[in-house]
């Protein structure tokens, strides 16, 4: 995926009266051959290793200093540094492409001093979680760079929305992280049958992926949780009213974000949190807390989209016809399971939804995706256009 990574953003060429030499930093810092041994000392909770060590080591001789993003706001970014917090100007890093802004979970290089401090440049990104924008613009929006783990929080108080979780799943496993679902406020349903019937509705729908239920009012399999996010960067998605904060304060041992009542009705929430923030696990780790998602739009996503329905494409393999679409084709052997029971409808009426979503969101990039889905729709207009005139009675000469 081309979004799950991120090019340097150096702007050693635009900024060269502001920007130290190299070589002037390591003689006038005699301190700065050592910032990678302080950083791994203060940075190693919020992430740092060695292999950031090794990527970063470029800055260092520059005499720069690493650090990683906790917040951005208009133009500028918190960061966590070996000295403490820092706020840096992001005017050298801001390119025209949406997907390279920087964003919460960015690893930077940062000036040593100075007022303003900038940001120099990025290192490149391991994972991001990608949606696309709600406008009609062929454009992307990060949500979240670097994360190890995604937590789709999913609230028990109102009926599963079993395609609104095969959406989310696709985007957590389209970036690289591995996602984690988790059902919260379990102890609004209280009778064990009910419980187990929803434990497997969302098991079936999250193949290769953990389902917790969990109760942060209760503190009913918080431990499990935090068990599994510790010492990892984790972010935390999920519609407004699904107990995010909630579920946030309970893993960050503290009442750091705001809690709103949802409403009885359709169990649906306000906004609590309106920016990504990163902050320090009580187990160890990081967790980027991230504001309710109202739209959950597909960005190039296909290999996402085939992991959250393994099974459809195993079964696509023993079809008859290698690019059968699993409509009407002879010897379709995905047919052949929903007809049998071993799939169920719903699975295979989601899976095409995803999968002609995400072809048209790459069709706007792709010229040649875009011609392949003319022809479809000009050969299925003509299909359409026929059948009505037969329909009608009307011969063709």
């Amino acid at each position: 995926m081309t979004s799950s990574s991120v090019s340097s953003c150096s702007s050693s060429t635009s900024s060269s009266a502001q920007q130290p030499s190299a070589t002037g930093q390591s003689a006038s810092r005699p301190g700065s051959a050592d910032t990678s041994a302080a950083a791994a000392h203060s940075l190693a909770a919020y992430g740092w290793d060695d292999d950031w060590a090794e990527a970063f080591a470029p800055y260092a001789r520059q005499g720069l200093v690493p650090g990683r993003v906790v917040r951005v706001d208009r133009g500028h970014c918190d960061l966590v540094t070996p000295e403490g917090p820092v706020r840096a100007d992001t005017a050298f890093v801001t390119p025209h492409d949406p997907l390279r802004v920087v964003c919460t979970g960015d690893w930077a290089a940062v000036d040593p001093d100075g007022d303003p401090r900038f940001v120099r440049s990025l290192l490149t990104r391991r994972t991001a979680f990608v949606r696309s924008t709600s406008s009609k613009r062929s454009e992307g929006q990060i949500l979240a760079a670097n994360v190890d783990q995604v937590i789709i929080a999913v609230s028990l108080a109102a009926e599963l929305d079993l395609g609104r979780i095969e959406r989310f799943l696709a985007l957590a496993w389209e970036s690289g992280a591995q996602p984690l679902l988790v059902l919260t406020k379990s102890d609004l349903v209280p009778d064990p049958v009910t419980r187990s019937h929803l434990l497997a509705d969302a098991e079936q729908t999250a193949p290769g992926v953990q389902v917790l239920p969990v109760s942060a009012r209760l503190g009913e399999g918080v431990d499990v949780l935090a068990a599994v996010v510790a010492g990892t960067t984790t972010a935390l998605l999920g519609q407004s009213g699904a107990g995010k904060s909630t579920l946030a304060n309970a893993l960050l041992g503290e009442d750091v974000m705001e809690v709103q009542a949802t409403r009885d009705v359709d169990g649906k929430g306000r906004h609590t949190t309106t920016t990504r923030n990163l902050l320090p696990l009580a187990g160890g780790g990081v967790l980027i807390d991230t504001p309710g998602l109202r739209g959950v739009g597909l960005w190039d996503a296909g290999t996402g989209v085939g992991q959250v329905f393994a099974e459809i494409e195993e079964l696509a393999a023993e079809c008859r016809f290698h690019d059968c679409a699993h409509e009407a084709e002879p010897g379709c052997a995905v047919l052949t399971a929903v007809e049998e029971g071993a799939l169920p409808a719903r699975r295979l009426d989601s899976y095409r939804k995803l999968m002609r979503e995400n072809r048209y969101i790459v069709a706007k990039t792709d010229a040649r995706l875009r011609a392949e889905l003319r022809r479809e729709w000009k050969a299925k207009g003509a299909e359409g256009r026929m059948a009505g005139e037969v329909k009608r009675g009307r011969r063709f000469r």
